[in-house]
């Protein structure tokens, strides 16, 4: 699905560089070190780490996303600067440019886009190459919290986490009837109104010694 341009969105990230990185590679192992670092890949519209650096204010949220459309309109939720909060413009594929080994403690992976044609697989967030450098830049107890919609995204995530021996801590198959007060992303909100189930596993960086 093609995004639509948000009009003056360039305008507006340019004015809130206090909230937005927009050379990240300048950042690497750089990043706040006094609180757990979190990390949600491909944020969207903020919903999720918004609530989540309210809720917690001991820890550090950071949010990636690509496309400056959706980062306008997450910057349109922040009315106010958080101090445990930072937005990053710019891209997963280039994730071990942005962050040092061992920098992160924990990473999201909320509703990715699933790339369903076969040729597209390696694009996926939770492909070999993805996990491998998630493996990287988390420290050695790290945690992947991995949601979704697809269940075709989600078996092939699962299989992902399994063969590359990522401990698996979590999982449902229907993770808004197993558990509560989840806190959503606005895609979650929109699938669980429309009764879709919702898929969610959570892992850590270390082997798997119950697959």
């Amino acid at each position: 699905m093609r995004l639509r341009n948000v009009k003056n969105a360039d305008e507006v990230i340019n004015k809130r560089q206090d909230i937005v990185v927009l050379e990240p590679f300048l950042k690497k192992g750089k990043w706040p070190k006094d609180k757990p670092l979190h990390l949600e890949i491909g944020m969207g519209k903020g919903q999720f780490l918004i609530t989540m650096a309210k809720n917690n204010p001991d820890y550090f949220f950071l949010g990636l996303e690509k496309e400056k459309s959706v980062l306008k309109k997450a910057l349109d939720k922040l009315l106010k600067k958080q101090d445990n909060l930072l937005f990053i413009l710019g891209d997963a594929k280039n994730i071990e440019e942005m962050f040092a080994s061992n920098e992160v403690d924990h990473i999201y992976l909320n509703f990715s886009d699933p790339w369903p044609k076969k040729r597209h697989l390696k694009r996926r967030l939770t492909d070999p190459q993805s996990l491998n450098f998630y493996r990287d830049i988390l420290k050695k107890e790290g945690i992947i919290e991995f949601k979704t919609d697809n269940r075709a995204l989600f078996t092939f995530s699962l299989r992902m986490f399994v063969e590359a021996s990522w401990k698996i801590l979590d999982l449902s198959l229907n993770l808004h009837e197993d558990k509560q007060d989840i806190i959503t992303t606005e895609y979650e909100d929109k699938f669980v109104s429309e009764n879709k189930i919702i898929y969610y596993v959570k892992v850590q960086n270390g082997k798997n010694e119950i697959i």
